[in-house]
């Protein structure tokens, strides 16, 4: 039976590192997680509770496709309580995870063959998602001197329906300040193209607040979730916030390919929402692990990274050791036990000479990872 030549789209490689990393497990060995981008702790116990009195109260069906009036409402107020935006309920659509979001926002705002731009190094699922629906990724090289964030230089000029960003990034934990944003903001509208901000790493932020692409126009998409911050990966639920007279677009589309976000997922999320002192306390562990990392990487000879200002990433440049990222990342898990993502997947034509190491994980583990890594590299050299 024949595939469809939109099905053709690149493997997610830390999937890949992943399951290495799974198959060394089985075999009895003790691995260090720095590959993957998943909090090492759970939902917040409310949430849990919540959804419990929930299942007990009835039966949980579908909801309808905006999701839950009282999730919208109390996501609506999070914009007032973290960035002074007064926010229109009706505005925000609960959406089955980021992922969601962005398949819902791409199908509302472009047509086959129209081309997004998206910054390099970024989230490799942007491009096969842009792919699979038919749309064309184009890759924006990002400068490390702008700490790899797209600058109005980079889009000047360009053929663009649209202009995607993340701040904080992945995989650098880079932000833009108000600034930064604004003037992309203003440079990808004077194109005529669309923007939409990737706010998934909100709330994990260390020396400044991230900028919410809200606080400066209302006439952009925003996608975020309650995977990262609110530590509910599995979970699968996010939200959008797009302009009002595209509210119904949405919708039809949202009705049609996934008819609701999980009603279950809405319950806890909205506990979740009011969880903030065992937000923080995962928060202070991000702190003392950045920490930990930013230090431990250095002894280790991993000199050349953009220090993060938010999420839970480190990437460094390693074109002082290797030409081939993935064969390192590989001896890397071989010799010392640790597993960390080649940068291939964020960067195409120069991920080689990078990796992207996670500190989502315990305080102990990221120790742990960290004395292994300087004992490699020692030998290595």
């Amino acid at each position: 039976m024949r595939t469809s030549r939109r099905s053709d789209v690149d493997p997610f490689i830390v999937m890949d590192v992943m399951e290495a990393a799974r198959a060394a497990e089985a075999g009895g060995r003790h691995i260090i997680h720095m590959e993957v981008g998943q909090p090492g702790t759970g939902a917040p116990q409310v949430a849990i509770r919540a959804l419990e009195r929930a299942m007990e109260a009835g039966p949980l069906g579908y909801t309808v496709a905006l999701g839950l009036p009282e999730l919208r409402a109390r996501i609506a107020r999070l914009y007032g309580e973290w960035y002074g935006v007064d926010l229109n309920p009706d505005r925000v659509i609960i959406t089955p995870g980021a992922s969601g979001g962005f398949i819902l926002a791409f199908n509302a705002l472009f047509d086959s063959g129209d081309r997004v731009g998206i910054g390099a190094p970024g989230y490799p699922s942007y491009r096969q998602i842009l792919k699979g629906l038919g749309f064309t990724p184009v890759d924006l090289p990002t400068a490390p001197e702008n700490r790899f964030q797209p600058v109005p230089s980079d889009v000047a000029g360009l053929d663009l329906a649209g202009l995607l960003v993340a701040s904080p990034a992945n995989p650098t934990g880079t932000m833009l300040d108000r600034p930064a944003m604004s003037d992309l903001i203003t440079a990808t509208q004077d194109l005529g193209a669309s923007f939409i901000s990737d706010e998934i790493y909100h709330g994990i932020e260390y020396e400044a607040k991230a900028v919410s692409a809200l606080e400066i126009s209302d006439d952009v998409y925003v996608i975020n979730s309650f995977s990262k911050y609110f530590s509910m990966t599995g979970w699968r639920v996010g939200w959008m916030v797009v302009p009002e007279d595209h509210v119904r677009v949405v919708e039809r589309i949202a009705q049609n390919m996934f008819i609701c976000a999980p009603h279950a997922s809405q319950v806890a999320a909205l506990a979740a929402m009011d969880a903030t002192p065992e937000l923080e306390a995962n928060m202070d562990v991000y702190r003392a692990n950045r920490t930990l990392m930013l230090e431990g990487l250095a002894a280790a000879g991993f000199t050349d990274i953009a220090p993060p200002d938010g999420a839970f990433y480190v990437y460094a440049d390693v074109s002082a050791f290797t030409d081939d990222a993935r064969a390192f990342a590989a001896e890397i898990l071989d010799q010392a036990g640790v597993a960390v993502t080649p940068g291939l997947d964020f960067d195409p034509v120069r991920g080689h000479r990078t990796l992207r190491f996670s500190y989502a994980r315990s305080t102990r583990d990221i120790a742990d990872g960290l004395e292994r890594l300087t004992k490699f590299m020692a030998a290595r050299r």
